[in-house]
């Protein structure tokens, strides 16, 4: 779960109306800080072990528990009729907690996967999930058009999304388990993956229809071939995985608590927020794509650095502009705040796995997304500053 899905969670329109006598003042972002912890601990035992997990598996434990959560949470609001409660609320919490264990597998298996194949494969990958939060904010913006008036308008339109969302779940079970493993582009590189040594790709493998002997064949040459380890490549690449901390950090400090927060009051009234996320979103979306054009892409170690640490300036421009600016600026500086996050994340993640092994690669991308997740969760930490610093705790 990156930037774009941590919004899902902690948007403060979905589920503070029937939490909030629960937790007075800020529930959505408790439910974060709940979400991560689980997230990161689950992602950093499954990173330890990756090189004896099978990636399929893996996934479709993921794929299968967002379904049954993501159900979960509609059969919730139907069961309790939205109402609120001590016992509804540890409910929702432990849901959301295993939307984090969910989320630890699903990531770091699908960015281990991809990294052994080419680089527009995670390209992709990191575009959807963009592409989830521009679909979120999209039926956000929907949903408050047609139930503002209602009655229980807001209810309602979680209901849809929740229901949307128990769908697109169910079809991504369907589509990991019995069409991307059969596309020849992907058995070609999982073929590649196994003669280099990896074991985590032996159920892939026999569900593409490919004969066990090419995993024997995986098995004796695995045995010639060495790989680095995990803390190996862990050092080789720190300077990748402080980048990719440092972009979550930034911008889960930022978004989308701030934005909720501290943005004050202008002519787009309760749609204000609601715009700032969308646009966040959107052009964090359209950002995932420019690496594709190799001119533009960045890809030198020390260039990626400088642009990460160089991000930490919108700290006192978000500051300033919320004090002092108006939305029209706000709404330039969020723009400029996705366009970053999302073109930093794809340079990255296509670049850093380069140059190794199948395995080597697989495990580097377990690295990357449990250093992405702990950028998250410290952002998220971060996040309660703006509210301490306005005097709303």
């Amino acid at each position: 779960m990156t930037v774009a899905d941590s919004s899902r969670i902690s948007s403060p329109t979905r589920l503070e109306g029937k939490y909030s006598g629960m937790v007075k003042y800020h529930p959505s972002r408790v439910l974060t800080l709940v979400y991560q912890p689980f997230a990161l601990a689950t992602m950093a035992i499954l990173a330890y072990n990756e090189a004896r997990i099978d990636t399929r598996k893996r996934n479709l434990a993921g794929f299968t528990l967002f379904f049954l959560t993501t159900f979960a949470l509609l059969v919730l609001d139907l069961t309790t009729s939205g109402k609120g409660g001590l016992g509804n609320y540890i409910g929702l919490c432990a849901i959301v907690a295993a939307f984090g264990v969910a989320d630890a597998f699903v990531e770091g298996g699908m960015v281990g996967d991809l990294s052994f194949m080419c680089p527009e494969f995670i390209q992709s990958y990191l575009a959807g999930l963009a592409a989830s939060g521009a679909l979120t904010s999209a039926l956000r913006l929907v949903t408050k058009a047609a139930f503002e008036k209602a009655s229980n308008g807001l209810r309602k339109g979680v209901m849809l999304f929740l229901a949307i969302s128990t769908f697109f779940e169910f079809l991504c079970i369907l589509l990991y388990a019995f069409i991307f493993p059969k596309l020849p582009i992907v058995k070609y590189y999982r073929t590649k993956a196994a003669a280099e040594g990896s074991k985590t790709v032996a159920a892939d493998l026999a569900a593409a229809g490919i004969q066990t002997e090419a995993t024997k064949r995986a098995d004796n040459s695995a045995k010639q071939l060495e790989r680095l380890s995990n803390k190996q490549l862990f050092f080789q690449n720190i300077d990748y995985l402080l980048d990719l901390f440092l972009i979550y950090v930034l911008t889960l400090s930022i978004f989308p608590g701030f934005l909720y927060e501290n943005t004050g009051t202008h002519k787009l009234g309760s749609w204000y927020a609601l715009v700032l996320i969308a646009v966040y979103n959107m052009f964090d979306l359209i950002a995932r794509y420019i690496p594709l054009i190799e001119r533009i892409k960045l890809k030198s170690r020390k260039g990626l650095m400088i642009a990460t640490l160089s991000r930490f300036l919108f700290i006192p421009c978000f500051y300033f502009t919320a004090k002092y600016g108006d939305q029209g600026w706000m709404i330039m500086l969020v723009s400029v705040l996705g366009l970053t996050n999302g073109y930093l994340t794809v340079c990255v993640l296509t670049v850093a796995p380069q140059g190794y092994k199948g395995p080597e690669q697989n495990a580097l991308g377990n690295l990357l997304v449990l250093c992405l997740l702990a950028g998250i969760l410290c952002g998220v930490a971060l996040d309660w500053l703006w509210i301490i610093g306005n005097g709303t705790f």
